[in-house]
């Protein structure tokens, strides 16, 4: 994974957000944490203390690259799901593109997801999907 900073200050900040997403009448409240990397580790991205860097039998998910300058975040993230049967239906292989980018003034989140194939085309859509969420300005610890 790739971390780019502005400068060596911010390739050392740990990063904590709050943040709400709201669709039609669910609304969550999570917390976003950006771990800077260390000399044995590579830098992290957790929701509710959950990596985004993850692997199992239902996939592979991890974080390709974070880039955080004075303004903005910005995180690129990768997600591959095997075929899979689910209620009888079988579904190929899919695949999930993220680009998260983070107004560190503003606290405004935009993401920008791109759907291949999988039981996610079939059920949320194929194609580029756009969601904002608010948080909360990022604090330094």
């Amino acid at each position: 994974m790739l971390l780019l900073c502005a400068s060596p200050a911010l390739a050392s900040e740990f990063l904590i957000l709050t943040c709400e997403r709201t669709e039609k009448n669910y609304t969550e409240v999570y917390e976003f944490k950006i771990l800077p990397a260390s000399k044995t580790q590579k830098a992290k991205v957790l929701i509710d203390g959950r990596d985004l860097d993850r692997s199992d039998e239902m996939g592979h998910q991890a974080v390709k690259s974070i880039v955080v300058t004075e303004s903005t975040i910005l995180i690129s993230m990768e997600a591959h799901f095997p075929p899979e049967n689910f209620d009888g239906v079988q579904y190929g292989s899919g695949s999930v593109m993220t680009v998260t980018t983070i107004n560190r003034s503003t606290g405004q989140l935009r993401k920008v997801e791109t759907i291949r194939g999988g039981i996610l085309s079939t059920t949320v859509g194929e194609g580029t999907k756009i969601y904002q969420e608010q948080c909360v300005a990022p604090k330094k610890l």
